[in-house]
């Protein structure tokens, strides 16, 4: 992650609601691995994990120690206990969602890994992520608290990262290998740029690009949609202008699974949805309306 480039275009999607400002980005990973020379068996990245947060937490950072989730992804590329991590951090207001992409395999011709249409508050605009590299004793890529936002709180249009390997410091091991003795006691996160079996070339380039906006609908961002009451019993109504009515919407618990969704054959302005059977917590409500524009809200169901 020693490259930034920092690109600018006229205008972006984002919505200001309250204060608070969304944008919807997508990220896009893309392998150098091949340039390190021959590659494992089965050598794949597994699903590229992580949160939008704050500044108040940390998931993950180099020269510190690797969490337990950060562990668990290093060694075997499992999740669910980062995936705990960040609830918490949800839980204590500190971040709004997990983000899950897919895996990659050298199987074919793709080396890409895509994560689309992520909406980000300006509430949590750091974007951590995570990456084992397989088969190997416990190397990652990571992201660590990359901001979508500048210096004045306007949206990043497209931010380039050139990725490199790391060692999470908690399983021995030099060589692509798999069910190796325990780092005792556990050692930082460090670099792996240089050391065999890497080079000093990245291992690949992530990139996160705001979606944009044509001209003709940059006025619509002022008419923000509502939803009401938050916290709510599950009765909730959702309000929105004329130009901006909602066709579509899904239900999103903290772990990233879709629990409802709603399509609506004519457009609506005022939507009441009856969400008094799901479970008391945290959720996202993906809305699409009839401009093609994405936006997701964090209800609170007691």
């Amino acid at each position: 992650m020693e490259k930034l480039i920092l690109k600018t275009t006229l205008l972006f999607l984002s919505l200001t609601t309250f204060g608070q400002t969304t944008a919807t980005y997508d990220i896009i990973f893309t392998s150098n691995w091949e340039a390190h020379g021959s590659l494992p068996g089965n050598a794949h990245f597994t699903e590229l994990v992580g949160a939008a947060h704050n500044s108040n937490v940390t998931f993950l950072e180099m020269g510190g120690l690797a969490t337990n989730g950060v562990t668990q992804v290093a060694e075997t590329g499992a999740f669910g206990t980062f995936n705990s991590e960040v609830i918490n951090a949800i839980n204590a207001n500190n971040a709004d969602q997990f983000i899950e992409g897919p895996s990659l395999f050298f199987t074919g011709s793709g080396r890409t890994i895509t994560i689309s249409d992520i909406t980000i508050n300006s509430d949590y605009p750091l974007i951590s992520l995570a990456s084992m590299i397989a088969p190997s004793p416990d190397w990652i890529i990571a992201v660590n608290s990359v901001s979508l936002l500048d210096n004045g709180g306007q949206w990043i249009p497209e931010i380039t990262l050139d990725l490199y390997a790391y060692d999470a410091g908690t399983e021995n091991g030099t060589g692509y290998s798999l069910n190796n003795p325990a780092t005792v006691p556990q050692e930082t996160i460090s670099s792996l740029r240089g050391i065999a079996p890497f080079s000093s070339e990245k291992i690949g380039t992530i990139v996160f690009t705001q979606k944009r906006l044509s001209i003709q609908n940059f006025d619509n961002l002022k008419d923000a949609i509502t939803i009401s009451p938050n916290p709510s019993n599950g009765n909730i109504s959702i309000s929105s202008s004329k130009t901006a009515t909602v066709e579509e919407i899904q239900v999103y618990n903290v772990l990233g699974k879709q629990v409802r969704r709603y399509d609506f054959k004519e457009s609506n302005a005022n939507i009441n949805l009856d969400l008094t059977n799901l479970n008391s917590g945290i959720y996202l409500v993906r809305l699409h309306t009839k401009l093609g524009k994405t936006e997701t809200q964090k209800i609170i169901l007691r």
